[in-house]
């Protein structure tokens, strides 16, 4: 029997405990003399994934999604949530205690500027809020007639009796080969940076963003390798790396100590403000950053420049040797795949699977490579109707069984140490109707389009967002989340800044990696989404072109479910592109796999009959 090791199914929500943990905090409240406070599910590095001890939403709240904000009054609590997660919170929370509130309905800052009373004082945590957060509230506040206050020490955190410890996972090097470049390297490219931009110097407060400058990795959180870790690199001289110390073993610490100083985290804001002395300009990363370390730079004579840090696009901007692993990691995550589907194809019709059935064979083989370091993400499963919530978790309690002539969605991925993967395949058990086939041939050609897609330097993600949505919408139909997002080597597998979307302004550039997911969703019926990461590659040369033209090539190795497929919908372009894909796949997966894989591999990458 296949078992996860990397996630797990069971509900933590208790909703039972709201009411009372809401009562401690209002108390709490009351005793510093605020009527309210924000409590965001963020770190102070505003991580995708965070430590326990900063599950705070989760641990007031119940709600264990993976973005949201609670706020507390005396007589109102409402958590506010996105259209992923509105279903979620309303079957994890105490309704009865937090309204749950659409995003999409009212913003934080609008529902702050409804339900706050005149004179009354709101409370954040300067440390969980960035720049931006804290002038919409700041606005809001001042337009109910209230008064925003900068807590010093956490009110939940007091109450919180049960909190759990800060992570203190080791800090290992990152491989030379795999890394590609050294950290002084980079450290010398941020600070060039730096002067062409006219700054005194950088706060890195984004962890992947330290991980990569340094050339490190951890483990502080789930599914992503990271040291919790702040840097602070000036324009000129050594850089500083803020690490709590018991996380370094003496060669690890000798060997950052040759290129940069090293001090506890606590010494951060002291650092950030004698930089600042005498007028100087400090880059802080706008998606990141608290706001804390922008009122100590300005308390300190500085500027504080809130804007994009010139480390984003560095680090998205794989080099050979990161393309080089990428490559590697998807050719074996290719096999377990191709490993995973035909076990799938053997036992789906028998009738005995559930969503959680196949997580769990899925990350065993994986766990197989021998190479295995975490998964990238918790698994998304979905049979039938809950193939339909974009990003459904599936748990003990929804657990739902593989049933035939229905549709099944997985989404996953693996980190290993030389690549970060992400695929997504709608699977056809027993036999699928004429609309899944119709809908599964649309998000299959906008697919195509993408991973087709020949551009000019400079075209960003919006700019070829369309290209997935043209199919469906013929059809008057759509997709309500981005087509694409950027992948770390090694690091986040949602990495900014750029992404295919209508919202995705930064130009794509060579060596970036992003994913290519178009995706049709039934409510209360079924989900398809097949997704492809994609490396930015130059494109083809074409006489008498005027502009130097970009493309994509595909790294995921996995077939697509023939099944699904509505020949008459395919043009011969789009059939060749997908004989030629599966022609690579058999060729690239074939010989890392058994002997019954092999067979399967040869049947689901035949050429397609036209």
């Amino acid at each position: 029997m296949f078992e996860a090791k990397f996630q797990t199914f069971a509900d933590s929500a208790a909703p039972a405990l709201g009411s009372a943990r809401l009562k401690l905090l209002r108390e709490e409240l009351e005793r510093r003399g605020l009527d309210g406070f924000l409590i965001p599910r963020a770190d102070a590095h505003q991580n995708e994934y965070v430590p326990p001890c900063d599950e705070r939403l989760a641990w007031l709240t119940g709600f264990t999604g993976s973005a949201g904000v609670a706020l507390v009054l005396r007589d109102e609590a409402a958590i506010i949530v996105d259209g992923r997660y509105t279903l979620q919170a309303a079957a994890q929370v105490d309704t009865a205690s937090f309204t749950v509130v659409p995003l999409a309905e009212t913003a934080p800052d609008r529902w702050l500027a409804k339900y706050l009373p005149a004179g009354a004082h709101f409370g954040y945590d300067p440390w969980l809020t960035t720049v931006e957060s804290e002038q919409k509230l700041r606005r809001a506040a001042t337009a109910a007639g209230g008064v925003l206050v900068a807590v010093d020490g956490n009110p939940l955190d007091a109450v919180w009796h049960d909190r759990p410890a800060p992570p203190l996972a080791p800090v290992t090097l990152r491989d030379p080969a795999l890394a590609g470049e050294s950290a002084p390297d980079k450290i010398a490219r941020v600070q060039a940076a730096l002067g062409e931009q006219k700054l005194d110097a950088l706060v890195v407060s984004d962890p992947h963003s330290v991980a990569w400058v340094f050339n490190i990795r951890g483990g502080d959180v789930n599914f992503t390798p990271l040291p919790l870790a702040w840097a602070l690199i000036p324009r000129t001289g050594r850089p500083t790396l803020f690490v709590d110390g018991r996380k370094l073993s003496n060669a690890v610490r000798d060997a950052l100590g040759q290129f940069t100083e090293i001090a506890e985290p606590v010494l951060l804001e002291r650092a950030v403000e004698m930089a600042a002395a005498g007028g100087a300009t400090i880059r802080l990363d706008q998606a990141t950053a608290p706001c804390l370390l922008a009122a100590r730079i300005e308390a300190a004579g500085g500027k504080a420049s809130n804007g994009v840090s010139p480390v984003a696009l560095m680090q998205a901007a794989k080099n050979a040797a990161e393309l080089s692993g990428m490559r590697a990691a998807h050719r074996r995550d290719g096999a377990a795949l191709a490993r995973f589907l035909a076990w799938f194809d053997s036992e789906a019709p028998k009738g005995a699977l559930t969503e959680i059935d196949a997580v769990c064979a899925l990350e065993s083989f994986r766990r197989d490579t021998g190479a295995l370091r975490d998964i990238s993400f918790p698994s998304i499963s979905g049979a039938g109707p809950n193939g339909a919530i974009v990003h459904y978790r599936v748990s003990e309690a929804t657990n739902r069984p593989i049933c035939a002539d229905e549709l099944f969605l997985i989404d996953s991925g693996a980190q290993y140490e030389d690549g970060t993967t992400d695929v997504t395949r709608t699977l056809i058990v027993g036999t699928a109707t004429a609309e899944m086939r119709d809908r599964f041939t649309r998000v299959l050609k906008g697919h195509i389009a993408i991973a087709r897609a020949v551009f000019p330097l400079g075209t960003s993600g919006s700019q070829l967002d369309s290209f997935a949505r043209q199919h469906l919408w013929a059809a008057g139909l759509d997709f309500d989340h981005g087509t694409g997002h950027g992948v770390g080597a090694y690091l986040s597998v949602h990495e900014g800044p750029a992404r295919i979307s209508k919202l995705g302004t930064v130009a794509l550039a060579r060596g970036m990696v992003l994913s290519n997911e178009p995706g049709y969703y039934k409510t209360g019926a079924y989900g398809i989404r097949l997704e492809n990461l994609e490396i930015v590659v130059d494109g083809p040369v074409i006489p008498g072109a005027e502009r130097t033209l970009l493309a994509f090539e595909t790294l995921t190795l996995a077939p697509f479910d023939r099944r699904g497929i509505e020949m008459a919908l395919l043009t011969h372009d789009e059939v060749a592109w997908l004989d030629a894909y599966h022609a690579r796949v058999r060729a690239e997966i074939g010989p890392l796999v058994d002997e019954a894989t092999r067979t399967w591999l040869e049947a689901a990458t035949a050429p397609l009959a036209v």
